[in-house]
């Protein structure tokens, strides 16, 4: 490897060669003018310095942060999905920044109150109106198709909400608004109510999926703490580096392969198309320090199952043969007195990756893109076909650069090495709107049986009767016990098109068992170990869940029964935090 300012071999001897031609001082007229060798050398260094250390191989430091934009605000899975991305620039992200311009020093208040967490707030203390202006301006003009779209789709709504009676629906097709032409299909349910469905794939096809919106920010961290992301657009700052990546660009593999695999940085400013200015910003978050990377060091070669809890719904289920992830949510490896499995232990083969929701501490962006270069395969819950609530997981992954995308349906399984992989229905979280983008998963490994069953609710206790006739008993099962959640305008108010009654509203929850569901749910699957996980506690995860706990919050006063319970039945249980490694 070069050192910053060496002079390789070649360029070294090439240098004393012009060194020992030049005539020296006091040579006659006839010679050529004479070169002072020091002068040859500094120049050489100076040239080296900057080229060379462009082909030192070098590892991508640990604590790198990656944070992918759509239109500066922070990307999830309704920011991909045509459709629902258009709802979201015209109902929450313009709104939000109006409202700042409007009443900078509300959103500063707002913000330091913990009451406040996940509001629609811009945590900027109130000092960046010029740049949220200018970022209002840029999106009014740069997304008018979108904002088209948006008010296209509020205009279907409306229209078959006055015109659709029960009557042939073939007329009202000529009133559907050009922006959805072609791209829906109106229907009525069995009752005569009327709604549409996307084309979905279409509209992946044309105007409204535009990779230049997407991008991706790179910067170093040293703390867990991160103020809530979906309110807040991302500015410029010094200390970020923003890349003009979209998210199905290939560079961004080949930078996060060099966590563990040392590559120059030429190669990484080819890949990603940057400028020299940006990849002398990206400098620091490189070291030729092998100690500082990220080396996985003890894959599992036991005979059995190893379990090891990353924080929220976030599983890694090994044999010797397999890995398995589920609900990929990962912190980044910096000091911390909480101890954390990081990016550092994955192996370097993912071969599924399981997603049980569409909600964002389920299918982080953020955290696939970084190890899409791992995964071979990816399952996700079938979705409604089109609905504007529940958009395809499939189609939004394969847009964003992951090939092997598998949808699987309740009770259907998929045979893996050494078991299989089952989806069992998912109640609840959802508001009691019509999704289907939810599972849960029943891993089956080496005789093994661990269900992960993520923020499912157990409304009708008779489910989970039917499932035991056919699954058998369990012996582990993972349930997130979230059962006190934001109402249903958290995540779904942008899609509504129409106002939502403040008490309807208040009554739709997305929450996950409480002790009475849980304990039930433990006792029809016969379950030996029980964990309570996806509680959103670990302090790496508020900028997403906006959680923050007492020991007096529903959520840790219903788990609390539920792991009695289970003592006194004689299951080994335990509520999940920071990190854990269960060996089957």
């Amino acid at each position: 490897m070069y050192g910053r300012g060496s002079v390789p071999a070649p360029l070294r001897a090439t240098a004393i060669s012009m060194i020992n031609e030049a005539p020296q001082e006091g040579a006659g007229a006839e010679a050529r003018p004479y070169i002072n060798p020091s002068i040859i050398i500094t120049e050489i260094s100076a040239i080296t310095g900057r080229v060379f250390m462009s082909e030192q191989n070098l590892y991508l430091k640990p604590n790198v942060q990656l944070e992918p934009l759509f239109n500066r605000w922070y990307a999830w899975h309704h920011l991909v999905a045509p459709a629902t991305a258009a709802m979201n620039i015209a109902n929450s992200h313009l709104k939000i920044m109006k409202s700042y311009i409007a009443s900078p020093q509300i959103h500063a208040n707002a913000v330091k109150n913990p009451a406040m967490i996940g509001g629609p707030f811009i945590d900027y203390d109130g000092r960046r109106v010029d740049e949220i202006k200018a970022l209002l301006e840029q999106t009014t003009k740069e997304q008018s198709r979108m904002l088209s779209l948006a008010d296209a789709i509020k205009s279907l709504s409306d229209m078959l909400s006055r015109e659709a009676q029960g009557y042939s629906l073939e007329p009202l097709y000529q009133k559907v608004p050009e922006p959805l032409k072609g791209r829906v299909e109106l229907v009525y349910d069995l009752n005569n109510q009327p709604s549409f469905r996307f084309i979905e794939r279409l509209m992946y096809r044309g105007p409204y999926y535009d990779t230049s919106s997407q991008s991706a920010v790179l910067s170093l961290v040293n703390q867990d703490y991160r103020p809530f992301v979906f309110s807040t657009p991302r500015l410029d700052s010094a200390d970020h580096v923003h890349l003009n990546a979209p998210f199905n660009s290939e560079g961004l593999d080949e930078l996060f392969k060099m966590r563990t695999t040392p590559g120059p940085l030429g190669h990484i400013k080819e890949a990603l198309a940057i400028t020299d200015e940006q990849l002398e910003r990206m400098r620091p978050f490189f070291t030729e320090d092998e100690s500082v990377a990220n080396v996985r060091p003890d894959p599992f070669e036991g005979d059995g199952v190893r379990v090891r809890y990353y924080g929220h719904a976030c599983l890694l289920i090994e044999s010797r043969d397999i890995a398995i992830l589920t609900d990929p949510v990962i912190s980044y490896r910096h000091d911390s007195e909480l101890f954390r499995y990081t990016y550092s232990d994955l192996p370097e083969k993912i071969d599924y990756v399981l997603i049980t929701h569409s909600h964002s501490d389920h299918i982080l962006f953020e955290t696939l893109l970084q190890i899409r270069h791992k995964i071979k395969n990816i399952v996700v819950p079938r979705n409604n076909g089109g609905s504007l609530e529940d958009p395809s997981l499939k189609l939004a992954l394969n847009n964003t650069g992951f090939a092997n995308v598998i949808e699987i349906d309740e009770l259907e399984s998929i045979e893996v090495e050494g078991g299989s992989i089952t989806s069992l229905p998912f109640l609840g979280e959802h508001a009691d709107l019509n999704i289907r983008s939810k599972t849960a998963h029943l891993v089956t490994l080496k005789g093994r049986s661990i269900a992960c069953a993520a923020d499912s609710s157990n409304l009708e206790p008779k489910l989970y009767e039917l499932v035991q006739q056919i699954v058998g008993n369990v012996d582990v099962l993972f349930l997130g016990m979230e059962c006190d959640g934001a109402p249903l305008t958290w995540i779904y108010g942008p899609l509504l098109t129409r106002p939502l009654d403040r008490k309807m509203d208040r009554s739709r929850k997305l929450s996950g068992s409480d002790y009475e569901r849980g304990i039930d749910i433990v006792k029809r699957l016969g379950c030996k170990q029980v964990y309570v996980y996806a509680l959103g506690q670990e302090p790496w995860l508020t900028y997403i869940t906006s959680i923050k706990y007492t020991k007096e919050s529903k959520q840790i006063v219903e788990s609390d029964k539920l792991l009695e319970a289970c003592g006194s039945l004689g299951v080994i249980s335990e509520r999940l935090y920071g990190s854990r490694e269960i060996v089957l």
